[in-house]
């Protein structure tokens, strides 16, 4: 079937609307979403207005002009009738007069009438479709030079070629809208990749994954064991494994098995594992995995990440300047000045993290909820100053950086930094210069200035922002981390803060005394009851500042409305309440709380508030939003909870679309509709998400049906991210089932390893290359294995 064929099984079986652009209402040049007026020339629909409004999925559609668009009309409930287009066809001159005159006119630069009509002599009725298909057809034009030919072509393609493209992904099954990505990511090539190989879209399109890309696959006759299939299976398996998983590295035989699996559709279609194997072995050749001699399976950046962390550790740890720099007397004469001055009696353990944070290039400082960690993170800070002389005050510091650095993963972690030491603090990602492009402006090359950094919540700094962050420090700069390792480990891949803790590398301080328990909190006794595996004998009995509210899973929505009511009305706002569940689908889900807490906090019922609706979720002025993905350049990153402050509809500004503004403690951050994806209703939330957060109130059920996800760290984590008051609400027997059921998901890494080898310890003399993924096509990933062959995996 050609285009022309395709586009009149369109004109048969579907409504289209023809006409004469008249004016672009909107164009996103992101993803090409569109709104245009046409002036209507004919159509098959019973419309008979002589102008109608056109939305769909094209690029910036020219003036005066002709389209076909094919799809149907729709009632929008704002904007009246408009055509939805699935599909759009340029018209072109069909006879040899209306083909001269468009090659001759302005869009094509240098193309006289004379050299117009020539084109058509030698090319005939079809020659736009013939230049299309084959630009080598212009070669034989006479006087028609190259470069002309090509600019034709090139012409041609922008103002043509998109829509046989979009024809032919259509075709294929491809909607418009993921057919404009591809677009956008090959333009011309688009065809030409997907009929060589279609797999190339797992990697480079958004939401195309394996299973779309295989069945475009078995359509060009792509199937079984093809070399490109097998591939695209192994690197979306082990993609996926290390992003679900939190590993480093997979296993070779498990990989196979894995891989096995997803390109077995059936019985009878039996994928060998010498085959997977070979094309293991050949994607090494390609660089695009890297196996070593023990079998383990790496993505590039991941192995290149553990090893530089490995070797930026070692550079930092080689400092020596700092065991002597300031005699004991002094120390301990600074010290008992700033316990009078801050009316605090350091612990032994806490004066010892002190002593070991000033006197070494290195400390990792860990602890459960109530230990102290925030007091030691303040005395250091203050001592530090003490010691060396210098102000704490940023203002000071006009021509020199300010010396020491407070960092952590989240903006609240970093908040929290801040208002505990007076000090700025900021996230990882905006220390590192984060450009929102996959890319940090500061790296080895470029490093940060400072003389101290504290990073807390480490726990949650996965395998990547670990290297990142490493490589970008300094020669001369002490660095303690902070976190509790009885946490969840971080979201992506790793457990930096484990294998740290584990590796003992570093100098190390565990805070173990409790303190806020003197100070009479049973969440933080709870905490520590849990983390040993227990609970304790009263958990069903009321305490001043938490209580068990027994109910069975259909009671759950019920019993956290009944709370949350009470306590709103003692005057608690949506941002003191932090309720806490660990699956979003279910009837104790997040999505069915976060509706019945929006009804609470922020009821739209008489219909006085603006809102604006997206998918299910209708957002309104005074929401709690939570950002679900970094955003850098506008101040907001993952996990960061706002409020909706404005709302305004399409017709109230002059980018003519919908917008949300959220405050992000003071920044305020604007969404189109678009753009409403990187948010959710915070009512309720992940326990996940809720790292590095602290709550005055949090409500957490706790019910059998969540039995996938309970684990004990799961549940320690959100009972530590209660401040004041904690509300379990379910059944106790789930809660003990959580307790007794520790993460049996072990985290495939090599990081330990690397630490506790004497390899690649950095001295001035011989500077081990620290690997970044800019560099990775320099590095040969078959050193050292050249003898290795597919039956090493079998």
């Amino acid at each position: 079937m050609d285009e022309q064929d395709a586009m009149d099984l369109f004109k048969e079986q579907d409504p289209f609307i023809r006409g004469r652009h008249l004016v672009t209402v909107f164009h996103n040049e992101q993803n090409l979403y569109s709104v245009i007026r046409i002036r209507v020339d004919e159509t098959n629909c019973n419309y008979e207005d002589k102008e109608a409004v056109v939305t769909g999925y094209f690029p910036q559609i020219h003036e005066q002009e002709t389209y076909t668009f094919y799809g149907n009309f729709q009632e929008h409930p704002k904007f009246g009738l408009q055509f939805q287009a699935k599909q759009f066809q340029k018209e072109i001159p069909q006879s040899k007069q209306g083909i001269v005159q468009y090659l001759s006119s302005d869009l094509f630069n240098g193309i006289g009438k004379k050299t117009a009509e020539r084109i058509v002599e030698h090319l005939g009725e079809q020659a736009i479709s013939k230049i299309i298909e084959d630009p080598t057809s212009l070669d034989s034009v006479a006087r028609l030079s190259k470069e002309k030919a090509k600019e034709i072509y090139k012409t041609l393609m922008e103002h043509q070629g998109l829509e046989q493209i979009m024809i032919k992904l259509n075709q294929v099954g491809f909607g418009p809208q993921l057919s404009m990505k591809i677009y956008q990511q090959y333009k011309d090539q688009s065809l030409d990749i997907l009929q060589k190989n279609p797999y190339q879209l797992v990697s480079d399109i958004e939401g195309i994954g394996f299973g779309r890309a295989d069945e475009l696959g078995a359509k060009l006759g792509i199937v079984g064991h093809h070399p490109d299939r097998i591939k695209a299976g192994i690197l979306y398996t082990l993609e996926q494994d290390c992003l679900s998983e939190g590993h480093v590295f997979l296993d070779g035989e498990f990989l196979l098995e894995d891989v096995k699996k997803l390109l077995q559709h059936n019985k009878r279609e039996q994928i060998e594992y010498e085959k997977i194997a070979t094309e293991l072995v050949h994607l090494s050749e390609e660089g695009k995995i890297i196996f070593d001699e023990n079998k383990r399976i790496y993505m590039p950046s991941l192995h290149f990440a553990e090893k530089g962390i490995s070797t930026n550790l070692k550079r930092i740890l080689a400092q020596s300047e700092y065991e002597h720099q300031f005699p004991e007397s002094e120390f301990l004469l600074s010290l008992g000045n700033l316990e009078e001055r801050l009316h605090v009696q350091y612990a032994s353990s806490q004066r010892e993290a002190i002593r070991t944070a000033l006197m070494s290039p290195m400390l990792l400082l860990t602890g459960g909820p109530g230990t102290g960690k925030t007091t030691v993170i303040k005395g250091i800070v203050e001592l530090y100053a003490d010691l060396h002389g210098c102000s704490l005050d940023p203002k000071e510091y006009k021509d020199e950086p300010f010396p020491i650095l407070l960092a952590a993963p989240t903006g609240r972690a970093a908040k929290r930094m801040s208002e505990s030491t007076g000090l700025p603090a900021m996230t990882i990602h905006r220390l590192l210069g984060w450009n929102g492009q996959k890319s940090f402006d500061n790296d080895e090359d470029s490093q940060v200035e400072g003389k101290l950094l504290i990073v807390d919540e480490v726990s949650m700094v996965d395998t990547w922002l670990a290297h990142q962050l490493l490589k970008a420090l300094p020669e001369n700069i002490q660095v303690i981390f902070v976190g509790d390792e009885d946490q969840l480990p971080s979201v992506g891949p790793g457990q930096v803060l484990k294998d740290l803790l584990q590796s003992q590398v570093i100098p190390t301080v565990r805070l173990t005394d409790i303190y806020r328990q003197a100070e009479g909190s049973s969440i933080i006794e709870l905490a520590h009851e849990i983390k040993t595996g227990r609970l304790p004998a009263n958990i069903r009995t009321q305490q001043k500042d938490r209580s068990f509210i027994m109910c069975k899973p259909s009671q759950i929505k019920e019993a956290i409305e009944k709370v949350v009511i009470n306590a709103k009305r003692k005057g608690y706002k949506a941002k003191d309440i932090q309720v806490l569940a660990p699956m979003y689908r279910g009837p104790a889900g997040i999505d069915v709380l976060n509706d019945t807490l929006q009804q609470i906090f922020n009821s739209n019922d008489d219909k006085s508030r603006k809102e604006i609706q997206y998918g299910d979720v209708a957002y309104r002025i005074g929401d709690k939003v939570l950002q679900l993905v970094n955003q850098p350049e506008s101040g907001v990153f993952n996990g960061d909870i706002g409020e909706i402050v404005s709302i305004f509809y399409s017709k109230e500004n002059t980018e003519k679309q919908d917008m949300v503004i959220v405050s992000y403690e003071g920044n305020e951050v604007t969404y189109t509709k678009q753009d409403l994806n990187q948010i959710t209703l915070a009512y309720c939330c992940s326990i996940h998400k809720s790292q590095g957060s602290e709550f005055p109130i949090v409500i957490l059920p706790i019910v059998k049906s969540y039995y996938r996800m309970l684990r004990r760290n799961l549940i320690y984590t959100a009972i530590t991210r209660s401040k004041s008051f904690l509300i379990l609400c379910g059944e106790e027997e789930a809660l003990q089932m959580g307790v007794n059921r520790e993460d049996d998901t072990r985290r495939q890494t090599t990081l330990y390893e690397r630490l506790v080898t004497e390899e690649s310890i950095v001295t001035e003399d011989n500077k081990e290359l620290i690997l970044s993924e800019a560099n990775i096509d320099k590095v040969n990933p078959m050193i050292g294995m050249e003898n290795l062959t597919p039956y090493d995996f079998v």
